[in-house]
């Protein structure tokens, strides 16, 4: 116990790059939380360190604030560098054009990031209390400074702490209740109770409560999610038959446009697999699925892909596939810029609908002061001169013989809360998605992690169909009914599971996450003003 308080004690009273070295270690190791680990034990050791770290705060100038703020920055810089480490796979797609950005984007990115971690240790010092009511502050301070994360610059709330409570699924049930924030903001105060463990008697005189409190909490959520799950069985959509093409092809040869018959034959022939003695390939699906960005092309005007494609399709079936699509322009016009789309073909070859995607990925897809970038001779990864078009509004799609289907474009399916109108909800999400970008790495597998928690949170079905993986089928409960793995080519088949009634998170939003930040803020800012005296 001595050898315990002694380690508190060195976190507490370091300074300097000793602090910083803590705070990045203690960050780095949070991301082992994340998927494919989901090693989310960890967080009972690292989030105790950042309690410790903002108590250690104090003696500093400014009520400790500055300090605080400088060890959130490492926390951060730590974790978002472990966490997203496989950006920099995609800029060695195009080496020649883009290797040189890459430790710039590797290191770049987690520090920007930081910065949101930052204010909210800064924030959680400002309202900081001795006691175990401390923990409060904290999970108050890192919910609103996630959700900021998650809007602030279009947004991009990757790995958000809620992510640890979605494995085992039964803990991610309660998501159906109070989102990605309510479960950021659950997460902070389980795992940062252990902290008052080492609590002073005299400040708080006892400091098990929080823990067994937050043990509680958590079997509570696992009996809650058991519950769920076995009173709502997985049911099929009758006579919807899904097959989704995985081609796994690799990104220069996606883009390249003399390689567009090789990639339409590939398409074609995988497509058509026979899996088993009783399959009839592409006959078996009433609805055939492509991934993002499927051809290196303009698929509208080459008139013996769309073809070859109406001669695929059997009478009775759509294909759904992702495009880049031209503006509408005169013939003639050169095009400089795109829209990343998804179309719903017939069999026949006419397009039914169109959803053009909404939320571009910065760098990705467009350049912040696109225009005075490109003078200066910067490129998005993509290379659209321009930068792609965004679409006007969110909105659901219709395919013949099925539910109403709402398309999700890459990461469009990692913003909670930005999917469904109440007055218009779908029957199931299609995720279409490019990871290939990312190699063989964890990206891929948060990508999913987060895709299916928005299944969960809408009480839908998620149909994701990825170029290199991890393409798969789940239903509105988040089970995974079928899977193809990352890097695997091939097809799946599944029937498309049905939705359930939209569950509370569906209807009301983030309003029991903010009320749970302003309940606990008014509690902690009442603590102080009562110890002020």
């Amino acid at each position: 116990m001595t050898s315990f308080r002694a380690l508190i004690a060195g976190i507490i009273l370091s300074w300097g790059w000793k602090r910083a070295m803590i705070a990045l270690v203690a960050g780095a190791l949070s991301a082992l939380a994340m998927a494919p680990f989901n090693a989310w034990p960890i967080l009972f050791l690292t989030i105790p360190v950042a309690v410790w770290l903002i108590d250690g705060a104090g003696a500093g100038r400014l009520g400790g604030i500055p300090a605080a703020a400088l060890s959130g920055w490492w926390f951060g810089f730590g974790y978002f560098l472990a966490g997203l480490y496989w950006v920099g796979y995609a800029f060695l797609v195009d080496a020649e054009t883009f290797a040189w950005l890459l430790p710039f984007a590797v290191m770049g990115l987690p520090a920007g990031l930081a910065l949101f971690m930052a204010f909210g240790f800064a924030l959680a010092r400002l309202i900081w209390t001795p006691d175990a009511f401390r923990i409060l502050s904290l999970a108050s301070a890192l919910t609103a400074s996630e959700w900021l994360r998650g809007h602030v610059l279009t947004g991009f709330p990757w790995n958000a702490f809620g992510y640890a409570l979605t494995e085992p699924l039964a803990l991610a049930q309660s998501a159906s209740l109070v989102g990605l924030w309510g479960l950021t903001f659950i997460a902070v105060v389980v795992f940062a109770s252990p902290a008052v463990l080492a609590d002073d008697r005299v400040v708080t005189r006892r400091p098990w409560i929080a823990l067994i409190a937050s043990l509680l909490l958590l079997c509570a959520m696992g009996i809650y999610g058991a519950l769920r799950l076995a009173s709502h069985p997985t049911q099929f959509v009758d006579k919807v038959k899904l097959r989704l093409m995985q081609p796994n092809l690799q990104q220069d040869v996606k883009f390249n446009y003399s390689a567009r018959q090789m990639v339409m034959d590939k398409y074609l022939s995988l497509s058509d697999r026979a899996t088993g003695p009783q399959s009839s390939g592409v006959r078996d699906a009433t609805i055939l699925i492509w991934p993002e960005s499927a051809f290196p092309f303009f698929l509208t005007r080459e008139a013996e892909a769309m073809a070859q494609i109406a001669n695929l399709l059997p009478q009775g079936t759509v294909l759904v596939t992702g495009a880049i699509r031209p503006p509408d322009q005169p013939a003639g016009t050169q095009v400089t810029r795109a829209y990343n789309s998804i179309y719903v073909i017939d069999h026949d070859g006419t397009i039914l609908s169109m959803y053009d995607k909404l939320h571009l990925v910065p760098f990705g897809e467009y350049l912040p002061f696109q225009s005075a970038m490109e003078k200066l001779g910067f490129v998005q990864i993509t290379k659209v001169r321009g930068g792609f078009i965004p679409g006007d509004r969110r909105r659901t799609m219709t395919i013949p013989n099925a539910p109403r289907m709402l398309p999700l474009i890459c990461y469009e399916a990692i913003f909670p809360g930005d999917l469904v109108s109440g007055d218009d909800r779908p029957g199931w999400i299609v995720n279409l998605t490019n990871d290939g970008w990312f190699g063989i790495s964890t990206g891929p597998y948060q990508h999913l992690q987060q895709a299916r928690l928005r299944a969960v949170e809408e009480g839908l079905p998620l149909v994701r169909s990825a170029n290199t993986g991890i393409s798969a089928v789940i239903d509105p409960l988040g089970r995974i009914i079928a899977q193809l793995e990352l890097g695997a080519e091939g097809v799946l088949d599944s029937a498309l599971p049905k939705p359930v009634p939209a569950p509370l998170f569906s209807r009301v939003r983030d309003i029991p996450a903010a009320l749970a930040v302003a309940l606990s803020t008014v509690i902690v800012i009442r603590r102080r003003v009562k110890q002020k005296p």
